[in-house]
């Protein structure tokens, strides 16, 4: 059914994905305008009356060959603007792969926190709520916005895939580094209920410094297993690939790479196609427009986050449970 009083934009960099989450919703996305000038700016506004109304905006915030990372987050920034001035009742911002969030903490003297910064910017055009998807630090994420968040997982749909891939393999899951333990485990933790059987979770040691990776010991038993190595992105594959060698070393058999969000940059096509990798699933918060069809095709499966990103947006304009939908704990 569609939801009263409330209004559905896609900005046109992420318009097929909103088409798909409107269509779950039984409704069709409003028109908007977004006009390019000369010298590179741009404008953007609402074409529907939207005074008094809910709106949705979505618009994941990922860069490629016709708008950068900038321009599609200033473009978001001045719709939800519009929209405010325009008196919109809310404005939440749908962002299934939100930017500038890996900089969420100074590692070094001086260094920016761009989630931070990112995080005033939706506040300051007057936001009322943000959601996005498996974003890479959760607790900075949620720390960093003053305004309303629900924060999306695309666990279940990973958990799904490989409950019937899987069937009575022996499992392991890894992470490629020690951040990224409490994700495994998560995950761990629903493949056993789904596969209703033990799962072993371990971890690669990882240290990063001036874009060095360095570590090689493995934390995990995986000989004789199919390895599940989770991550929240794979950008240039190089952390993941570490992580399947070192597993396959360890005499592991079949090893599966599973990202929410694949951004593939930087020769990561190289890496995709690897024979170490049985797949690498990534959903589809940013297409995988930097591969060559031919490898995406044979070795790439894309999921579908469309319908859980509509079903939130119901659940929010409705007032239903954000934990219900996820399973999460309370």
């Amino acid at each position: 059914m569609p939801l009263d009083n409330a209004t559905l934009f896609a900005l046109n960099a992420s318009r097929r994905y909103g088409e798909q989450i409107a269509a779950h919703l039984g409704t069709a996305l409003a028109p908007h305008e977004e006009r390019d000038f000369e010298d590179g700016e741009h404008k953007t506004r609402p074409l529907a009356n939207v005074r008094g109304t809910h709106a949705f905006v979505i618009q994941s915030l990922y860069g490629d060959a016709q708008q950068s990372v900038n321009d599609k987050l200033c473009r978001l920034l001045f719709f939800i603007g519009a929209l405010r001035d325009a008196s919109a009742a809310s404005v939440t911002a749908v962002v299934p792969y939100l930017c500038y969030a890996r900089k969420d903490r100074k590692t070094k003297a001086r260094d920016p926190v761009t989630t931070r910064y990112v995080a005033a910017l939706f506040e300051a055009v007057g936001t009322n709520r943000v959601v996005t998807i498996d974003v890479h630090n959760l607790a900075a994420f949620q720390n960093a916005f003053r305004c309303a968040t629900d924060h999306l997982e695309a666990q279940n749909l990973f958990v799904e895939f490989f409950a019937r891939q899987l069937r009575d393999d022996p499992v392991a899951v890894l992470s490629p580094d020690v951040g990224g333990m409490k994700r495994a485990d998560a995950f761990s933790r629903a493949l056993v209920a789904a596969l209703g059987r033990p799962v072993t979770t371990g971890f690669m040691q990882k240290r990063r410094s001036a874009g060095v990776v360095s570590g090689d010991m493995l934390f995990a038993d995986v000989a004789d297993r199919t390895v599940v190595i989770v991550d929240d992105l794979i950008s240039t594959g190089t952390t993941i690939l570490r992580a399947a060698k070192a597993a396959r070393e360890k005499g592991a058999g079949k090893v599966y790479a599973a990202a929410t969000h694949g951004l593939f940059v930087q020769g990561a096509e190289r890496i995709v196609s690897d024979p170490v990798f049985e797949k690498v699933l990534v959903t589809d918060t940013v297409p995988p427009f930097r591969l060559k069809p031919e490898i995406a095709g044979e070795r790439l499966v894309v999921l579908d986050t469309t319908a859980l990103v509509a079903e939130a947006i119901r659940r929010i304009h409705t007032q239903g449970s954000i934990v219900d939908l996820l399973g999460t704990e309370s």
